[in-house]
C-alpha cells in the first residue's frame, strides 16, 4: 500500500506538471513501485529516502524540463545516471528526444535497463561505462552532481556536439545543491562562463530552497 507521504509527494509533482498526457502520468504512476521493487534487490536509493521518490528523485530530475524542453531529437547524456536520475523522467517527459544513461556500475545499469523496459522507454539507451571512455557527441550532459565540477568537466570534455539545434547554446545542465559560494568554489575557473538558477523559483518547497541547475556553455 502507498503511504500517505508518497501519494502527496506525487500530486505536488502531477500539480507542477498539470500538461501531461494519460501515457507520461501512467508511467510516473508506475515509478514508485518499480523502484520500490528493484531498490529491494539493488540499493540505488537511500531505503530512509525511497518514500520520498516523487519529490527528491523524480521532481528533482524534471527542474530541467523547466529551465529548457529539449527540441525533438536531441541527444541527451546523463552521467552517473545511477538508478536513472535524472534521466528517467525527462525520458518521459521529452518522448521525441534519446536519453543515454551512463553509469561504471553493472548493477545501476541493470536497474536503470529494467525500469526503461517496464515503461516501454524506447528513447533511453542504457550506457555501462567509464563516462571518460564514450567517445559519441552529444547535445547537452546532465548529472545530478556526481562529483566536484572541475573532475566532472574532465570527465565529459570534447563531448559535446558543436550543431547547436536548441534555444539553448549546447553544454551541461548540473543539478546541484548548497550555497552559492559553495558552488562558485566547486566550479572555480569555470564559474564565469556559467549560469546558475534557483530550483526554488520553479518548485516553491523547502525541499529545493538550496538546490541550483548550473549551466554552463
Amino acid at each position: 500500500m502507498i503511504s500517505p507521504i508518497v501519494s502527496e509527494e506525487k500530486k505536488i509533482l502531477f500539480d507542477y506538471f498539470p500538461e501531461l498526457t494519460k501515457e507520461q502520468n501512467d508511467k510516473i504512476n508506475a515509478l514508485f513501485e518499480l523502484y520500490s521493487f528493484w531498490n529491494d534487490k539493488i540499493n540505488v536509493i537511500s531505503r530512509k529516502d525511497i518514500e520520498h521518490l516523487y519529490l527528491h528523485h523524480v521532481l528533482h530530475s524534471m527542474s530541467i524540463a523547466k529551465f529548457i524542453h529539449f527540441t525533438p531529437s536531441s541527444k541527451i547524456l546523463d552521467v552517473g545516471t545511477g538508478g536513472g536520475f535524472p534521466g528517467i523522467p525527462l525520458a518521459i517527459l521529452m518522448p521525441n528526444c534519446t536519453f543515454y544513461l551512463n553509469d561504471s556500475i553493472q548493477k545501476k545499469i541493470t536497474v536503470v535497463s529494467e525500469v526503461a523496459k517496464a515503461l516501454t522507454l524506447k528513447n533511453v539507451i542504457p550506457i555501462h561505462e567509464r563516462a571518460e571512455k564514450i567517445k559519441d557527441k552529444f547535445d547537452f550532459i546532465i548529472s545530478r552532481a556526481v562529483t566536484n565540477f572541475p573532475d566532472f568537466m574532465k570527465l565529459v570534455q570534447g563531448k559535446i556536439s558543436s550543431k547547436h539545434n536548441n534555444k539553448l547554446p549546447n553544454g551541461i545542465i548540473y543539478l546541484k545543491g548548497g550555497s552559492t559560494e559553495e558552488i562558485k568554489i566547486d566550479m572555480q575557473d569555470y564559474f564565469n562562463n556559467a549560469v546558475i538558477f534557483d530550483i526554488y523559483q520553479y518548485f516553491s518547497l523547502p525541499f529545493f530552497e538550496t538546490k541550483k541547475i548550473i549551466y554552463y556553455s
